[in-house]
Formats: structure tokens, sequence, C-alpha cells
């Protein structure tokens, strides 16, 4: 009968592990890093002359924070200044991004070096030179129009893959460069006076003595709240006057009039916007968040496209909105931002996406003085394509608010701001702004699902029968030819439907996303928006219950099915197998397990960091991308698969952090349904020798750990031919047939025969009675 054994499991190893390397994680997490002095041992990496082209020279320290003035000769042509010692430069990685800056006297830009980052999409994923490049738009340009706001803050070219890098990178020189020229530090007596005179005005201030309820359409008709609207066709149009045809080509839906965005933006630390917005609780509530001066905005949005993307679950920064106000700008981070469910005014629609931003103390907002909320439109075109266009909103505080206040001064010259309009169809300021309120737009992952619902079909049907094989695995593999084909066609489709076509592969990326979001501000619609990946991920999870991390490694697992069918063709073409000690293999094993782990507690300190190491998957390059990839990658990944060539699924067994991140919650199985006999493992050894992965131990119990639900070992229980115990039953009942009478054999008893004088005579089916 059959028989389960306990299975064996490092505990107590795995749990040290993890404890260590979460000390560890911490212990670096909280070492102090000092950037006092760096400007001074990172200008030994510079040229005078590559800093202000002609210069032949540095000169002192000065100032602080501290410039470097640069000669040539004995003529100043300018200064030298470390970004991060002006403003913030937090990247991608949580690090500062450190860049020497050259500007001249009259604020222009001539040059800049970078000296020292830890961005791991330029340390690894994208060369540093097209990083560098991206940000050449910005010499040669006169920040001292944006100081004096005469000029929109510039905009840097955007590097598909290094987005939110680049926009830090470029935001940082403008932002310390603007502070620098309106200090005065310059020499030149424009700015000079410039900074004295924004030390003297205040012209009008915020009147917090007015608090009232208001409804939507009064908050929208006096310019309360402001409105962006654009149409997937407007959107395409700007796009291609811009020349960026292939974005205009892969337009997020056929219709050119479906809405694209509507965008609605209001400082809702002002007390009457807050509490019609907020609410009386959400207001209160905010408000004491909030620091002496300091500002709050909210911004809502419904359409097509995401305000916030999905650049601030995996990094923590809101690359496709920026803040700006003469000439400064500043992108919010995930510690700034709160979810709102819904706006609380009376009439206000139902929109999809809400979030109030509190504006950080660093950053010198006034909201009594005209801002802008810059939208950054991205569109991809190609595996790893993408073009940008920024569209602004702008916002001046309607003058119920505020109270006048004698100036001291001459106003702040931000006139050329308010004169400089906005781009073509793209701002709507009037009390019509906001479109059709009354209007519900669907949710956007909704859509998302609608649009793929044939996919989606496909998918839960493929799941379907992944379901049913496995609930009917006994009449299947009792029938071996049948199994074997049922299975290749199922990893076939795996591979070239579920991979290549529908990209659809899981990653222990999406563990560490997961992770990160419970921590950082879970939301379901981000993990939506992909529904073939949350519907595999259901699964995967369910399956957990029942068999383990089988079901996805043997089945779902696009590159766990390249692996086994390569190895397939390799047997049919006669490659040697190795088959690996299993003293070996037992310790190899672990390597798997202590990669998950390490990327695991890294994700806590830099998930950045962390993603680019679990390029140790090569799913990206093989199925992702189908190789059309840098050749490190593709030799990366192609070295795996020759390898799984001799060793068959050598990847899956011995490196696979997704796979072992799997195993651990696998462990709450609730059912066994690999079937043992008593004499599997003692003495009987064939299945732990056929076992494509290893899985099975020589004492008999099988390592579900391990174990990819190939059913190998339930084709051999079954098979009267190749299982000892099943040959031995097979044999008895043979010798039982050939020893039993021939009655016995035939299945019963012969029926007595009736004749008539040597005659058989023929038995009537019924006996007919004579009637009278």
């Amino acid at each position: 009968m059959p028989l389960s054994k306990p299975l064996k499991r490092p505990h107590r190893i795995l749990a040290f592990i993890a404890i260590a390397l979460a000390v560890l994680v911490l212990l670096v997490g909280l070492a102090p890093a000092s950037a006092a002095g760096r400007l001074s041992e990172f200008l030994e990496q510079a040229q005078p002359s590559e800093m202000i082209p002609g210069s032949d020279r540095f000169g002192e320290l000065q100032g602080d924070p501290p410039v470097v003035p640069v000669y040539r000769g004995e003529e100043l042509t300018g200064y030298v200044y470390l970004n991060a010692d002006f403003t913030s430069s937090v990247g991608y990685s949580g690090k500062p991004i450190y860049i020497l800056v050259g500007i001249d006297k009259a604020g222009v830009i001539r040059g800049f070096r970078l000296v020292a980052h830890s961005e791991p999409i330029v340390l690894i994923g994208i060369p540093e030179e097209r990083v560098v490049a991206a940000l050449n738009s910005l010499i040669d340009k006169d920040l001292g129009r944006v100081a004096a706001g005469a000029e929109r803050h510039p905009q840097v070219d955007i590097v598909s893959g290094a987005t939110v890098t680049v926009l830090v990178m470029g935001d940082s020189i403008v932002r310390s460069a603007v502070k620098l020229i309106r200090s005065g530090r310059l020499g030149e007596g424009e700015f000079a006076e410039a900074g004295d005179a924004d030390e003297h005005e205040e012209d009008r201030e915020l009147d917090l003595s007015k608090q009232e309820v208001r409804d939507w359409q009064s908050l929208l008709g006096d310019g309360s709240v402001r409105s962006l609207r654009l149409t997937v066709g407007e959107v395409t149009q700007a796009f291609r006057q811009a020349g960026h045809a292939e974005a205009a080509d892969r337009p997020e839906s056929p219709a050119p009039d479906d809405l694209f965005i509507e965008l609605y933006v209001a400082p809702v630390s002002v007390p009457t916007i807050g509490v019609s917005l907020l609410g009386e609780r959400g207001y209160e509530r905010l408000r004491q968040k909030l620091e002496d001066g300091q500002q709050a905005i909210i911004v809502a949005g419904d359409g097509a496209y995401s305000f916030k993307g999905s650049g601030y679950v995996r990094g923590g920064i809101f690359d496709r909105i920026e803040l700006l106000q003469e000439g400064e700008g500043i992108r919010f981070r995930d510690r700034n931002h709160t979810r709102i469910g819904d706006l609380a005014a009376d009439g206000a629609p139902k929109l999809r996406e809400i979030a109030l931003f509190i504006v950080p103390e660093d950053f010198d907002f006034e909201v009594t003085e005209p801002w802008e909320l810059q939208l950054l439109v991205q569109r991809s075109f190609g595996a790893r394509d993408k073009a940008s266009l920024p569209f602004n909103l702008g916002y001046s505080l309607p003058d119920r608010y505020m109270v006048a206040e004698p100036a001291a001064a001459p106003a702040r010259p931000t006139a050329a701001a308010e004169a400089t309009p906005p781009a073509p169809a793209t701002v709507n300021l009037g009390a019509g702004s906001a479109g059709e309120p009354e209007t519900e737009e669907e949710e956007l992952w909704k859509r998302i699902w609608a649009m793929n619902t044939v996919s989606v079909g496909i998918t839960a049907a493929a799941l379907l029968v992944l379901t049913a094989i496995f609930f009917f695995q006994d009449w299947l593999v009792r029938r071996p030819l049948l199994f074997t084909w049922v299975r290749r066609g199922y990893l076939l489709f795996t591979l070239v439907w579920l991979g290549w076509y529908a990209n659809a592969q899981l990653s222990v990326v999406n563990i560490l996303t997961f992770t990160n979001s419970l921590m950082t501000g879970f939301n379901w619609e981000f993990f939506l928006s992909a529904p073939l990946i949350f519907i595999l991920w259901a699964a995967v999870a369910t399956g957990l219950l029942f068999w383990g991390r089988g079901p996805f490694c043997g089945w779902l697992c696009p590159f766990g099915a390249l692996q086994e069918l390569t190895n397939t063709v390799a047997k049919a073409l006669k490659v040697p197998q190795i088959t690996v000690p299993f003293g070996l293999n037992e310790r190899l094993w672990p390597i798997k397990y202590i990669i998950f782990l390490g990327l695991f507690g890294l994700s806590f300190y830099s998930l950045a960091l962390a993603e680019v190491l679990s390029e140790v998957e090569p799913f990206k390059t093989a199925i992702i991308l189908k190789f059309a990839r840098d050749w490190p990658f593709v030799l990366f990944a192609l070295t795996l698969l020759s390898a799984g060539l001799f060793i068959e699924r050598f990847y899956c067994r011995y490196l696979c952090p997704l796979g072992a991140a799997l195993a651990i919650p696998g462990r709450i199985r609730m059912f066994e349904w690999l079937k043992r006999w008593p004499e599997c493992g003692s003495p009987c050894q064939r299945c732990a020798k056929e076992c494509p992965v290893q899985a099975i131990h020589p004492e008999g119990q099988i390592n579900v750990n391990e174990c990819i639900y190939c059913m190998h070992c339930q084709e051999l229980y079954h098979d009267d031919h190749r299982c000892p115990h099943m040959i031995q039953v097979r044999l008895k009942r043979e010798k039982f047939q050939a020893l039993s009478s021939p009655a016995t054999r035939s299945g019963g008893p012969a029926r007595p025969a009736i004749s008539h004088k040597g005659i058989p005579v023929e038995r009537p089916d019924a006996v007919s009675r004579p009637t009278t």
C-alpha cells in the first residue's frame, strides 16, 4: 500500500541565514554617510577646462556651501560646485548622485561631471555614457533666466529604463544652479539684487482665518481646483509634432477621442480647500502633520494614463509629476505621499487615483505665488525605447484665500513665467476645465482587463486544464505515452504562448516588489494592472496549498519549460547526460536559497539594487526580450541553457531564487499527492535514479522543496513492467492465473451442458408454460 515518509528540511540553517542577512542589512542601512568636504575630494577627478572651457586652474574653496572659483590665468571665468551641497540628489538607489557642475558668472551651465553614484541601472544595466549624454542638453543653458522666472525649468532627454535616475540628475543640476544664482554669490549684480529683493518681498499671505465647506462645482468655478484634460488623440498629435513618430503610432487606445487623462490639482493646506476636499477629520489630520509654513497639495486623476506610474513602488520616486515654482522643481517621494480614497466635496466625481502630497520643508514653496504641476507623459514603442513629453498645469491661488500686505520691495520677477504661454491644447484654466465631472470613467485596471479578455480567457482555460491533469493524474500516468505528449504539449504552450507571446513570466522581482509595497503603501491597482501576472500568482498561491512549488516550476514557468524542452531535444540527439552524485546535489541545493535570502534582505536596503542583482534570473533575457539584449545578458542565459543540455533543469535545481522563494511557503501544503510503496528506497532505487531533478532521496522520500511535479515517479508507481513492486504484483497475478483451473481463468464456472442421446439440446431463454 502507499506509504508517505517524513521529509527532512534544514529549518535551523535557513532561519539562521535569514536572520544573519537581515541583521547585516540593518547594520549597513544604519551606517552613516557623510558628504562633508567631498567637493575638494571630487575636484581631483576633474580638469578646469572640462568644467568651464578655456580655464586652466582652480582656486580655493569659498563659502558654505562651498564653491571653487575657476580661472583663466588671473581672470575669473566661473565656479565649480557639488550639486548635493545645494539640493537633494537622492536617486533611484536611495543614495545621493554626486555631480560637479561648472557655471559661469552669468549663470550659464558650461560643464559637468558625474563623479560618484550608486545607481544600479547605471552601474550594470545602462552605459553611463548614455545617461551623461542625456544631460548634455543642459550645457549652455542660461539658468539665470530660470532663476529670474523668465523661463521654465529646462527638461533633459529621457533614457528608457533609467527615467528616475536621469530626471533626478537633471533636476539636481538645475535646482542647485538656481539656488546658487539667487544667493548672489556669482558676483553679477543682477542676481545679487534679485536675491536681496526676494528677502524683502511679501505682498500677499494666506488668510488662515477663513474656513468654509464648498462643493465641487464652486471649487472648479473660481479656480480653487484646476484641471488638465487630454484625449488620446491630442497626446498622439503632440508626440508627432515633437518628432516622435514611433510613439505617435502606439496610442493607448485606437479611438482618438478616448480620455487619456483628466488631472486635477489643488493646495489642500489652504483651509477652505482642504476642509472641502478632505473633510473636517481629514483636514485636521493633515494640519497636525504639517509644520509651520509647510504646504500640501492634492493631485487626482482619471483616464488611461496614471500620473503615479509604477516608479514609486520600485524606487520610491513619483517620476511622472513635478512641482515647479520660480525655476525650481521637486519630485515627490513615497514618504511624502498619502493615498486618498474619495474626495469629500459634494458633487465630486469618483476618480481612479487621488494622492495627497506634503511638500518637503527643504523646498521653498510659496502657495500664494503661481506654481505649476508638470506631467511627464511617456510612451513605449519598442522593447527598450521610450519617448516622453511634458504637459504643464498652472495654478494661481484665488484672491479670496489671501490677505494683502504692503510690499517692501519690487515684486519678484515671476510675471515672465505667467506671460509664457503653455503648450497649446495642454492646459485649461477656465471654469469649464473640469470637463464633465458627472461622467465616471471605469478604473484603469478594469479597462486593461477588458482589453486582455482573450488572453485572460486562454490563461484561465490553461489553468483549468492543468488542474484537471493534477486531479486525474492517476488515470493519466497509467497511460505513459499519452501523458508524455500531454506534458510536452503543455510545456510548449507555456513557453511559446505564455512566455514569448504574452510575456507572463513570473519573477522574484514580483515578490520583492510585493513585500516592499506592504511597507510603503499597498495598492491593489498596481498589481491588477498586469492581468496575466496577477492570475498566475493567484494560481501559484493556491497551488502552494495543494502541491507546493511543483505546479509553477514544473508546468507554468516559461524558462523552466525552455530548459526541459531543450534537454529533451538533447537526449534525442544522444547528448550525454551528467548524473550529479546525490551528496553533491544535496549540497548545491542551498545556493538558490542563499541567493533569494540575499536579494530579499537587500531589498529592504535598496529595492532598486536588489532588482538589478535579480538579473541572476535569465527570464527577462530569454523570455521577455527573446534574447534581443546586450551580449553579456545573452551569453549568461545561453550558458545556463547549455548547462541544462547535460544536467536537466540545471538552473532550476541550483540557482533559481524564485523556486527557493516558492519552496519556503510550499511547506504548508495540505495534501500528499505523490504515492510511494514500502519498498521505495529500500531496496528499490529506480525512482531516485530516474527523477529528472534528483528530488528523491536514496532512502525513498520525495523532497517536495525540490520536486517540480513532473509525475515521472507516478508513472513508475503504476507501471507493472518497470516498478519492482508492481512487477511482483503482476508476476503473482500471472502465476495465480496459470495455476488456476480453466473455469477460473475464464472468469467463472462452466455452464452445464444438456443433451439428448448425445446431442446437445439448446436451452430456451425462458420456460414457456402451456396455456388453456
